[in-house]
């Protein structure tokens, strides 16, 4: 699969197909391999693109911070450089936010927007659950270093807790592999602490809040979500799923059943079918 330099580093990306250019965003602490079983059930005819963040996978590891606009930045180059147009997003966990961010900032080159999982709007500590809230502190907190640094404590909870079903030591191992080190696990820590609660961090809440009003705004781009249920782990249940409804503009949501947060390990076939149905639908590439 190919590599290609991008600014200072290079980045790693999985291609299948062609037709129309479907980009597939991975979130934390995961990797383009989370979409080893959803890709190939995608009708064609499309292109399919599955990078790894920078910092992640089997992307190079630069001397950058790694907050959410140095992701960008790197995803923007990226971008840039497979001169890619005309693209459908699908996006998952904070690989959703920086697809909403993306589409928000080159709103001429989005055909249509598929999410699930992801960050789609500031949120406050009070909205979270228990065990989510509890996650947070502790990661945000003075031990949350030596749990994701020393232990990598993110890999090896998110998919043994994280879905329905906990992976195999076997398909673990591509998500281990990227972190042999504690320094190689810096970007899995930053992501954890990005997430926008009371406003903090601002950089963050304020992209999100930017794509906001794109996402409410966008008419003319159709999106989709796909909703999950039976796991305590979900970042968009019923509640946000209704604020989704009320609040983005060309939204239709698809129920994909019982699912951890890491979806794509528990449900790859119906998040396939829903992304396929949906862009027949439009006429954006598979099933036309």
């Amino acid at each position: 699969m190919p590599v290609i330099d991008v600014l200072d580093s290079t980045m790693y990306y999985e291609e299948t197909g062609s037709g129309t250019p479907f980009v597939f965003l991975h979130g934390n602490p995961s990797s383009s391999h989370l979409w080893r079983k959803v890709l190939p059930g995608i009708g064609g005819p499309a292109h399919l693109l599955a990078p790894d963040l920078i910092g992640m996978g089997r992307s190079g590891k630069p001397g950058v911070p790694y907050r959410f606009a140095d992701h960008a930045r790197y995803l923007d180059a990226w971008f840039e450089r497979l001169g890619l147009e005309d693209v459908v997003l699908v996006g998952h966990d904070w690989g959703g936010a920086l697809a909403f961010d993306w589409a928000a900032r080159h709103p001429g080159r989005v055909r249509g927007v598929a999410f699930f999982e992801t960050i789609v709007r500031p949120m406050s500590w009070s909205e979270l659950g228990d065990g989510p809230r509890s996650r947070a502190e502790t990661v945000r907190g003075p031990k949350g270093e030596s749990l994701v640094l020393d232990q990598n404590f993110l890999i090896e909870t998110a998919f043994t807790g994280g879905v329905l079903t906990p992976l195999s030591q076997e398909d673990m191992e591509p998500y281990r592999a990227p972190y042999p080190t504690r320094e190689s696990r810096r970007p899995l820590l930053e992501w954890a602490r990005s997430l926008p609660l009371d406003g903090e961090p601002a950089d963050v809440a304020g992209r999100v809040e930017r794509y906001d009003e794109w996402l409410a705004g966008s008419d003319d781009v159709p999106k989709l979500l796909l909703t999950f249920d039976s796991s305590p782990t979900l970042l968009i249940g019923k509640e946000m799923a209704d604020w989704c409804a009320e609040t983005i503009a060309g939204l239709e949501i698809e129920h994909c059943g019982p699912a951890g947060h890491h979806a794509p390990e528990d449900r790859p076939e119906a998040i396939a079918t829903a992304i396929n149905a949906w862009a027949k639908r439009h006429g954006l590439g598979p099933g036309e």
